[in-house]
């Protein structure tokens, strides 16, 4: 019995193939169809996402960083949010970090917005607010890599370079029905790139893989790629990540309108010199509590309590890295999402 598309078999090995057997190998009549079937696609059932409004590098540049292992719903309030505090490169390069943080505070992975402002910094002092067209001028700001740079050059400024992410790399591999390492993805996604219309094709295939090539449960029967696609539905060979579970305890200090917070060491890997309320030990945490609350990051879920105590219980290391900020001024620090998430639970607006 063969398999019917958008129902994988879990059991089933990835086809290799030769290159010969490959439909979409150097046949430029068969690339033509394709491509107009993917755009034809793209143009009717693309999301109306915010920075496809135009074309303007500044906006796509925040997008695509914004987006990096980042869902797009998670994105949609705080790409509205930053560009209303910073509508221009100029404004952001001019920006202090730390509101810069606290305006991406909730989207973790806070090194990209460190990134992303030395990088305006850069482009404003130094080539006069204009961001570069090309992709190896683009790889030599501060935090732009392979996949950011082909973005902002494809849908900005029409360069002809194909991007690879994960959903891209997802398409490739069931249509050509055999895995693809990150350099063959690259190669094999330049290929099938449509050199006339880069950015929407670009945007396309990775608009395919979010929202129909889903990694789970694809909806074979609808995708355009169909009639061209040698692995319909199959597995594409990564497993989900183990979850580490993580219990903790925080503590919310109040006193007089203010709030107790902490912060962390600049020279942490992670969230360096972010605010947040101060964790204790469980023992502290048998009396007076407040409420739980759940928190995800990457490949770790959180399950955390919270509770009211007195400043004298904190020691004295915990004292010394914190101090009293006003609830009209906390939510111009840069929170760390977990905190972000209690203080807003517990009606700190």
């Amino acid at each position: 019995m063969g398999i019917l598309p958008g129902k994988p078999d879990r059991n089933r090995e990835p086809i290799a193939l030769s290159r010969g057997e490959n439909r979409l190998q150097g046949d430029s009549s068969t690339l033509g169809e394709v491509r107009a079937a993917l755009l034809g696609w793209y143009a009717r059932h693309k999301r109306p996402l915010p920075w496809r409004q135009n074309r303007d590098a500044y906006r796509v540049w925040v997008s695509e960083i914004m987006l990096q292992q980042t869902r797009v719903a998670a994105v949609l309030e705080h790409y509205r949010v930053f560009l209303d505090a910073f509508p221009t490169i100029e404004a952001l390069g001019a920006a202090p970090e730390q509101r810069v943080l606290a305006l991406w505070s909730g989207l973790g992975y806070y090194r990209r917005a460190r990134m992303l402002h030395r990088a305006a910094r850069s482009v404003a002092t130094e080539l006069g607010g204009v961001i570069p067209h090309d992709v190896e001028s683009l790889r030599k700001l501060p935090g732009v890599g392979r996949y950011t740079a082909a973005a902002v050059a494809s849908i900005a400024y029409g360069e002809p370079c194909a991007v690879v992410d994960g959903n891209v790399e997802r398409v490739l591999t069931r249509i050509d029905g055999t895995p693809r390492d990150d350099g063959s993805a690259w190669k094999r996604a330049q290929e099938l790139l449509d050199p006339r219309q880069p950015g929407d094709w670009n945007q396309a295939m990775m608009e395919l893989g979010a929202t129909v090539c889903t990694p789970q449960n694809p909806q074979c029967l609808v995708c355009p790629m169909r009639p061209w696609c040698l692995a319909p539905g199959a597995e594409t060979g990564k497993s989900a990540a183990a979850r580490k579970r993580v219990r903790m305890t925080r503590a919310l200090i109040q006193h007089n309108h203010r709030v107790y917070l902490v912060q962390r060491s600049t020279g942490e890997r992670k969230m360096a010199a972010m605010w947040e309320l101060p964790e204790i030990e469980d023992q502290l945490a048998d009396r007076n509590e407040l409420f739980a609350v759940r928190h995800s990051i990457t490949d770790t879920d959180y399950e955390v309590r919270v509770v009211s105590l007195p400043l004298k219980s904190l020691d004295a290391s915990r004292k010394k890295a914190g101090r009293w900020v006003s609830r009209e001024q906390i939510w111009e620090l840069p929170l760390t999402g977990l905190t972000r998430k209690i203080l807003r639970k517990h009606e700190l607006r």
